[in-house]
């Protein structure tokens, strides 16, 4: 095992914990704190946009910190820089507990420095190991996910009581110290790491193929790839002309995916126009790319469900019957956003208990678990966790006082598909991406998760509309149920999509070839 290896580990222990820490109390602090000035019956909302606003900040800008370390610094200079701005977010947010603008500066900070550096740690954890040793790295993605989760248990454990016992700078300070933490253990190790240097500029980079093949003529053919990107442009523009009525994040997340989607078939269509143009490695690796975005844009359902366990399932958590626990002669009640920890927690058990008794036995039976089929099955077990949650939230619309422990089994099932998707998830997007593009990659399958808040905001602004209320009301259904169980309908055809397009995906094999 690569001896820097502790170092990353350790270091994304604190980090989540600072992250888990602030995101999963960032709920009730607005409803019960920061949106007072509105009406109250406004403010639930109000702070389930604010939320997801935050997570697509979060997932979009992995973007812009693949760009910097594929093309400028590297990933060691660009996670140590962006890191430091991480920890002034967490500074503003402490300080800032009663004042918007200041607080909403802080996010921003937060979102910034921790989307930057979310493509690149995990991507730079796999550049730690090369064709010898990269058996070991499944073990040590899967030992990555593990201490995230073990981070995120204790900060959903303990910063909801911080919150209540200690006020919003105490309960935001502690995450923002231990992300300083985090920043000092990963700056120890500098000197051991395998730097995989920054690539330089590249006439047969991803871009420069994907517009050659767009503008390429073909004699007696027309231009159907560059007409589709076309429409892609016109459709970008014409959502962000509806800002000021859908908002702006909602446009531009929306124009973004329109450029994306449009623009991957245009090039799709008219990749081989790129032939005796670039080398052919380039041209396949193109096609390549091209493929594994399907891939993570068959995932986004999956991201819309699991997100709202921070804001859907706290609302519904906060209308419930609250547990006790009698411990050493006292009563220790639980608060709606310790909920949360059951997740990380479940993660931690559900990790060892595959890869050492699941999965063998599922070889044995002569069934291969790849990654692709335990995706599948995650995003229909996420499905499953909503028909529970929305049957929890039928129950109480009819008056029935439920406890909150009735919330283990919709944990249950969506840990277990994110254990599925998200874990397995990492290991893919690394191998398949071509050197390149590995940080680039990394970045494309965290604005998946964009994605998906994006389903959540489109959703949640739609049932202000009066039409769209009164279609709900003949169902029979509450607002709030009718969501969930659309949301199961939704991730139950992704699975159905992303299982049928899994066994047409051709895996490759995109591990350093040299040693280190």
């Amino acid at each position: 095992m690569p001896r820097q290896i502790p170092y990353i580990i350790a270091n994304e222990g604190c980090e989540r914990f600072s992250f888990y820490g602030m995101r999963n109390i960032l709920t009730p602090f607005l409803i019960s704190s920061l949106l007072l000035f509105l009406p109250e019956a406004e403010r639930t909302g109000e702070a389930k946009h604010v939320f997801h606003t935050f997570v697509i900040g979060v997932y979009f800008f992995p973007l812009l910190g693949g760009w910097l370390a594929d093309r400028f610094f590297g990933k060691y200079n660009t996670v140590f820089w962006l890191s430091l701005v991480y920890c002034a977010g967490h500074a503003c947010l402490a300080v800032f507990e009663d004042n918007v603008k200041g607080f909403y500066a802080g996010l921003f900070l937060i979102a910034l420095g921790s989307g930057g550096i979310k493509p690149l740690v995990s991507s730079f954890v796999g550049d730690q190991f090369d064709h010898t040793n990269k058996d070991r790295a499944k073990v040590v993605f899967d030992a990555f996910y593990w201490i995230i989760n073990f981070g995120s248990f204790f900060a959903s454990l303990l910063m909801p009581i911080f919150l209540r016992d200690y006020g919003a700078s105490v309960a935001f300070g502690i995450p923002g110290i231990l992300m300083f933490i985090a920043t000092l253990v990963f700056w120890s190790g500098r000197k051991k790491y395998v730097h995989v240097p920054p690539t330089a500029a590249d006439p047969h980079s991803f871009l420069r193929v994907s517009r050659t093949a767009l503008l390429a003529r073909r004699a007696g053919a027309g231009r159907p790839g560059l007409a589709v990107a076309t429409i892609g442009v016109l459709g970008a523009v014409a959502a962000l002309a509806m800002a000021p009525a859908w908002g702006f994040v909602i446009a531009a997340c929306t124009a973004l995916v329109l450029l994306l989607a449009c623009g991957g078939i245009g090039v799709a269509l008219q990749l081989e126009r790129a032939r005796g143009l670039h080398p052919d490695e380039a041209v396949d690796g193109v096609r390549g790319v091209l493929r594994i975005l399907i891939v993570f844009a068959l995932v986004t359902p999956f991201w819309s469900l699991f997100d709202q366990k921070a804001s859907t399932w706290i609302v519904q958590a906060n209308a419930m019957v609250r547990p006790t626990l009698s411990l050493f002669g006292s009563e220790f009640r639980f608060e709606p956003a310790q909920m949360q920890a059951l997740n990380p927690l479940l993660v931690m058990l559900l990790i060892p208990v595959n890869n050492l008794l699941v999965f063998p036995a599922l070889r044995r039976l002569g069934w291969e678990p790849s990654a692709l089929r335990r995706m599948t099955a995650g995003i229909a077990l996420s499905a499953l966790s909503w028909v529970a949650i929305g049957t929890i939230q039928v129950v109480m619309d009819g008056g029935t006082p439920v406890s909150m422990a009735w919330q283990i089994l919709p944990y249950a099932l969506l840990t277990m598909g994110e254990v599925l998707v998200s874990a397995t998830g990492l290991e893919f997007a690394y191998s398949q991406a071509p050197r390149s593009m590995k940080g680039a990659i990394m970045a494309f399958w965290s604005l998946a998760v964009t994605v998906g808040s994006l389903w959540v905001l489109i959703v949640n602004a739609s049932v202000k509309n009066d039409t769209v209320l009164g279609h709900i009301a003949g169902t029979g259904l509450g607002v709030m149920a009718f969501q969930m169980y659309f949301f199961a309908a939704f991730a139950f055809l992704a699975a159905l999509a992303f299982g049928w397009y899994a066994t047409r995906y051709r895996v490759v094999d995109y591990y350093r070839g040299d040693a280190a």
